[in-house]
């Protein structure tokens, strides 16, 4: 795992012996977020359809209170990013690294730094996660 700067935002990576589109999938997959999201216990889209630029939900907290959530970047088997309660939250990247490898970024705004500490386990857990869907 590595700490850095990526797309001005502090941030922290894994290496992944899995092809991209496997992590990509787990990152995306609205049912999987409270296995890998410490912070989530749940999460639901709006309307019918993959996650995509624009699109508005709601996502639990641990203990239960709904957020609404918007997806305010979007690039389809690479990154993606939300503001939730209205406020700028983290950006999620897969960087492919061959067929079989990737890295996995997860950045948080500058004023969040501590909240780099959740987006660490988190990593592993997405990195299981893909394996199996690999």
């Amino acid at each position: 795992m590595r700490l850095g700067l990526r797309h001005a935002m502090p941030s922290v990576e894994l290496s992944i012996d899995t092809p991209a589109a496997a992590v990509w999938d787990v990152i995306t997959d609205l049912t999987a977020w409270p296995q890998w999201g410490p912070s989530v216990s749940g999460a639901q889209l709006d309307t019918d359809g993959p996650l995509s630029a624009g699109a508005q939900g709601k996502v639990w907290t641990p203990v239960g209170v709904p957020l609404p959530f918007t997806i305010t970047e979007f690039t389809p088997g690479r990154a993606w990013a939300w503001r939730v309660a209205g406020i700028p939250a983290t950006r999620h990247e897969v960087i492919p690294r061959g067929e079989d490898r990737c890295v996995l970024s997860f950045g948080v705004p500058l004023w969040a730094p501590a909240y780099l500490t959740i987006m660490a386990i988190a990593l592993p857990r997405i990195e299981k996660l893909a394996l199996v869907r690999a």
